[in-house]
């Protein structure tokens, strides 16, 4: 595996001229040699990495998950994130295009971006779960990148940190809001991720190993539907109001209320049935989204 931690190592690694600064870079690419055969060339930057671009016969793999680039997506790597790049066919030409923008943590050190960078959960989502853009939505997002562009070739002054981490927020503004609309748009899709997720919990919680398995985790029901726990929660919160761990305690709750009106296990019992450990933290987490505890609620519903 190689590690860049400088931009400057990754620019001559990738045969590319000196970055025009040492702690950001703007790379067109076309302009990027081929450096990668059949089998994989596993990578993990110490920087940033905003990607615009289409690359046709090229497999990528990030997050243990392959992607292609034959459609224009924005994505996005935060440092220390491991991929690795190949070719798909070795007689097929490798066609690219698009903008790469690395950003070293140093550049922004300092500056409102530096506190809000992490807040942004796509720098967690897996490059399957990137962003595909409209015509109309690409156009703006390449605007943005050769304002970068523009102001990263030119002579730099006092005032070329603030400009580009400002094009840089919106960038990442637009960035969200396409997202929200990923969610909305891609309908279907995300509608069935959800059907499966109900089934996923029905089933779970349904299973006679419940006490010995414990609770469903955010992870466990993200990596059953191949998806970042970060993307999945996102893509749910927008579809129904309610993040992965909402959903996982509303089928629990429901199958606690249905413990409790039908049948006479005490509450300890009920409790260790569905997988929790402590009585306690059963009891606190039932009145906390009830506002009645298990024998209240068992009371009312006689």
């Amino acid at each position: 595996m190689r590690r860049f931690r400088t931009l400057s190592e990754f620019h001559e690694f990738a045969q590319l001229p000196k970055p025009q600064h040492p702690l950001l870079s703007v790379v067109d690419v076309e302009t990027v040699p081929q450096r990668y055969g059949e089998q994989p060339m596993s990578m993990v930057f110490d920087f940033y990495c905003i990607s615009l671009k289409r690359m046709r016969n090229v497999r990528m793999t990030y997050g243990q998950h392959p992607f292609d680039f034959n459609e224009g997506i924005l994505s996005f790597m935060a440092p220390n994130q491991v991929f690795s790049l190949a070719v798909a066919d070795k007689d097929a030409e490798v066609e690219k295009s698009g903008w790469v923008v690395y950003i070293h943590p140093d550049f922004i050190w300092n500056t409102p971006l530096a506190k809000t960078i992490k807040q942004y959960d796509f720098w967690d989502y897996s490059l399957k779960e990137a962003l595909f853009l409209s015509a109309k939505e690409e156009a703006t997002i390449l605007t943005i990148i050769q304002a970068i562009e523009q102001e990263y070739t030119s002579t730099i002054d006092r005032f070329s940190k603030v400009i580009i981490t400002s094009h840089l927020e919106n960038l990442l503004h637009y960035a969200d809001r396409f997202y929200h609309r990923q969610f909305l748009t891609r309908e279907q899709a995300n509608h069935e991720v959800l059907t499966r997720i109900e089934t996923l919990l029905d089933l779970y919680f349904d299973r006679p190993d419940l006490a010995e398995s414990g609770l469903p985790s955010v992870q466990y029901v993200a990596d059953c539907q191949h998806l970042s726990p970060k993307y999945l929660s996102n893509l749910l919160r927008v579809l129904t109001g309610q993040n992965t761990q909402q959903h996982i305690h509303a089928k629990l709750l429901a199958k606690a209320k249905e413990k409790l009106s039908t049948t006479s296990l005490t509450v300890s019992e009920i409790a260790y049935a569905l997988g929790f450990e402590h009585l306690q933290s059963f009891s606190k987490l039932f009145k906390a989204k009830t506002n009645l505890s298990p024998l209240e609620f068992r009371a009312s519903f006689n």
